[in-house]
């Protein structure tokens, strides 16, 4: 896991721009940095320049992260970040920052404050708990519900109506989503690159 393909080197490197988003495509298995872990209503960031993880806000509400949350490296959507992740069915806290490798089930197409804001849906790739879990259908109506609520009232006491849950897809919207997300990155934010 996280072979990085850079030299070794006395600084830190940033993950955002290191890591590739794939593990393995074919397998549909992704990079993703942690930021968020389940149950926690504060909102945790990475910052795209550096790569250090900042507190960007506290909830407005009591309403808390029902998945654990993050990004998925050299990707950029069209809400001016790293494509995000939610990773389902965690057992345990995941440390904010730390690299994990998730397997793809499927992305939630989502509009915050009318931009594009799509959420990949993955479980974590090493879990046997997991396995069974290879579509979001997997893991029942309620999900959907659950997350949509989620995602449709988590700014609501700030900003009402601003979140607007479309679609659920499957594995292959999803990879569709992170590989224009990745295309989206080469051109739009890699040449900002030292």
């Amino acid at each position: 896991m996280a072979n990085i393909n850079q030299k070794p080197s006395k600084f830190m490197y940033n993950l955002l721009h290191v890591l590739p988003p794939f593990v393995d495509e074919e397998k549909g298995i992704i990079n993703a940095i942690i930021e968020v872990s389940a149950g926690t209503i504060n909102k945790y960031e990475l910052i795209t320049e550096s790569g250090q993880l900042k507190l960007d806000r506290v909830g407005y509400s009591t309403l808390s992260y029902p998945f654990t949350y993050g990004a998925i490296p050299m990707t950029w959507d069209y809400d001016g970040d790293p494509l995000d992740v939610e990773i389902v069915n965690i057992t345990e806290p995941l440390v904010p920052g730390s690299l994990v490798e998730a397997r793809i089930i499927g992305v939630m197409k989502f509009i915050d404050g009318g931009e594009v804001d799509d959420k990949i849906i993955a479980v974590l790739n090493d879990d046997k708990r997991s396995d069974h879990i290879n579509s979001i259908d997997d893991l029942g109506e309620y999900f959907k519900k659950e997350t949509q609520y989620f995602w449709e009232n988590i700014k609501a006491l700030k900003k009402p109506g601003t979140g607007k849950v479309e679609t659920f897809h499957n594995k292959d919207e999803a990879i569709k989503v992170i590989k224009e997300c990745a295309e989206k990155y080469q051109k739009d934010y890699a040449p900002k690159l030292d």
